[in-house]
């Protein structure tokens, strides 16, 4: 066969150990080297005839023999397209070593389940000898290699799309449309329940179906386990001729694979994610079982997350529905008005409160006040408050009274905190209301008359929650038609802004507002007040602020667009 030139051009010079001697360079003058090689090994003249190839060549293509052609192929192909300058000249990668190996080309392909990387090597003569180097196990990591990345970044969007709502509803569908177009032809979300459970279903390329059914978890494999929760249970496989019907979406046709996975949450299970894959598709590999699973824990965890949020807001609105200020009206033939804003715009409730109690003797209580402090933790002893002031309301025709049993209440508590309130007791009597108000260390109310006089109550007293006894003086005051006494809290008075951001809003631009609200109904003065302390404190920080009027009507005031609600009275 002659001298054979022996190894990849990749590989620079070669040394090859034989028939007792070194041999160097790059040339074998003997072929013991070039027959007995690991690597498969072909000489092939120009036009494609095998002159010559190795043991290993020879065990690899049983069909190709010395003096015969290459087979039609891939190996073929690359053959003559390193013959063809044109075709080479964009193929050719240089390799490193001797100058008279440029000009080598790598091409890759397959021989049954394995795979080789050709590494030409030309001769003088024209010939060119192919080494075949098995890349099986490369390629293969990198194919698995590249299943990983795709599936990571998978997972990622997909997270990313499941935390994006925290409605439990629309994570459910996320989940089944992402599960359909990723996983399975058809993907089932099912979360715990009673009697009923909630069932969203999505078939891939179409939209997400939601909707409650009566099921016994129970009929189907692993689905009461997975929506048990405890103890773990692994992914259960069904036989889709025991399927029930329900679990199908409609018009889904055969079913030849289902899964059912269950949907680890926040040390509850959420549910169970269902994959179905039609007949004429192959069932899932082990692989995709486990990513299936990892998945499942994404979406698990987002809709459990999804399902907190929502128990946490419905206790959170119920909880708000009894901190927050009523919505006042007209009363035993008296107006009431309130306004309250809360010390930060984010949250809805704080430290100030007014109640609005109708007696059986048609005197009615007015209670404003302000507990030490901002936000939740002042809310929560706003609601003590609120609750024991409903417990002593038999005691509302003794102002003083009730005061001390309240100030007893709160420092038998054990809270730090303190309260301060004004009282009202307010009736009715012809065309005049009159009241009697008592003050426990807040701001006295103030008094508008028709002319538009602004006065202040003659009233005082030791704030609540802090000494053991208490002292205050209650004043009596007539309000004649069109009048009202203005209740409110010093988060108006000293709210801070103005042209220069630190002044105080004071009681004196209250009064001056109050005396431009001469004649006008309850729901017209408190919106004046708190638009105007509103606008002075602009975007600056600032405490709670209440206000709360108490009007006699003056013959008919239309307060609101409307006829039958709050905004209308007759007296």
């Amino acid at each position: 066969m002659g001298a054979v030139r022996f190894g990849p051009p990749s590989a620079g010079p070669v040394i090859l150990v034989g028939e007792d001697r070194v041999v160097g360079n790059t040339h074998v003058d003997s072929d013991t080297a070039w027959r007995t090689a690991p690597c498969p090994a072909l000489l092939v003249g120009p036009d494609g005839t095998v002159l010559g190839l190795n043991r290993a060549a020879s065990t690899l293509l049983p069909s190709i023999t010395e003096g015969g052609s290459l087979d039609d192929g891939w190996l073929a192909d690359a053959h003559r397209d390193h013959l063809e300058p044109a075709r080479a000249a964009v193929a050719t990668a240089v390799a490193p070593g001797s100058g008279d190996q440029a000009g080598a080309t790598l091409v890759t392909g397959d021989f049954g389940p394995r795979s080789f990387a050709a590494h030409p090597v030309d001769h003088d003569d024209g010939t060119v000898a192919w080494w075949l180097v098995e890349d099986t196990e490369r390629r293969g990591a990198l194919a698995e290699l590249a299943v990983e990345r795709e599936r990571a970044a998978l997972l990622d969007e997909m997270s990313s799309a499941l935390f994006t709502s925290l409605n439990v509803e629309r994570c459910a569908r996320v989940a089944v449309r992402l599960a359909a177009a990723h996983l399975a032809d058809a993907a089932l979300v099912i979360s715990p329940g009673g009697r009923d459970y909630p069932v969203t279903r999505c078939a891939r390329g179409e939209s997400p179906a939601h909707t409650r059914i009566v099921i016994d978890p129970d009929e189907v494999p692993g689905l009461g386990e997975a929506l048990r929760g405890f103890p773990p249970v692994p992914s259960r496989w069904i036989d889709p001729s025991a399927a029930p019907d329900w679990l199908l979406p409609d018009g889904f046709g055969e079913a030849g694979s289902i899964l059912v996975t269950p949907l680890p949450g926040h040390g509850v299970p959420a549910g169970a994610l269902i994959l179905v894959r039609r007949t004429a598709v192959r069932g899932f590999s082990p692989d995709e079982e486990a990513f299936a699973r990892l998945f499942a824990a994404r979406a698990g965890v987002a809709m459990s997350a999804a399902r907190m949020f929502a128990q946490q807001a419905s206790i959170t609105e119920t909880l708000m529905r009894e901190l927050l200020p009523p919505t006042l009206t007209h009363l035993g033939g008296v107006e009431f008005a309130g306004r309250y804003r809360p010390s930060q715009d984010t949250e809805r409730v704080g430290g100030d409160f007014y109640d609005v109690h109708e007696g059986e003797d048609g005197e009615s209580l007015v209670v404003l006040g302000d507990v030490c402090g901002k936000g939740l933790e002042a809310a929560v002893l706003t609601g003590k408050v609120r609750t024991a002031l409903q417990v002593l309301l038999p005691m509302a025709d003794d102002h003083h009274r009730m005061l001390t049993l309240l100030n007893e209440a709160l420092l038998n508590n054990g809270s730090t905190r303190f309260v301060t309130l004004v009282l009202a007791s307010v009736t009715r009597e012809g065309t005049s209301v009159r009241l009697r108000l008592t003050s426990a260390g807040h701001p006295p109310p103030l008094i508008v008359r028709a002319g538009g006089e602004v006065e202040e109550a003659d009233t005082t007293g030791t704030l609540i929650g802090v000494l053991p006894e208490i002292e205050s003086t209650t004043a009596e005051v007539v309000l004649g038609p069109g009048e009202t006494c203005l209740l409110y809290t010093d988060g108006i008075t000293e709210a801070r802004g103005g042209p220069m951001d630190t002044g105080m809003f004071g009681e004196s631009r209250l009064r001056r507002a109050l005396a431009e609200c001469a004649g006008m109904p309850a729901e017209a003065v408190v919106e004046h007040v708190q638009m105007l302390a509103a606008h002075w404190v602009g975007a600056s920080d600032h405490d709670d602020m209440a206000v709360l009027a108490v009007t006699a009507p003056r013959g008919q005031h239309l307060t609101a667009v409307g006829g039958h609600g709050p905004g209308r009275f007759t007296s």
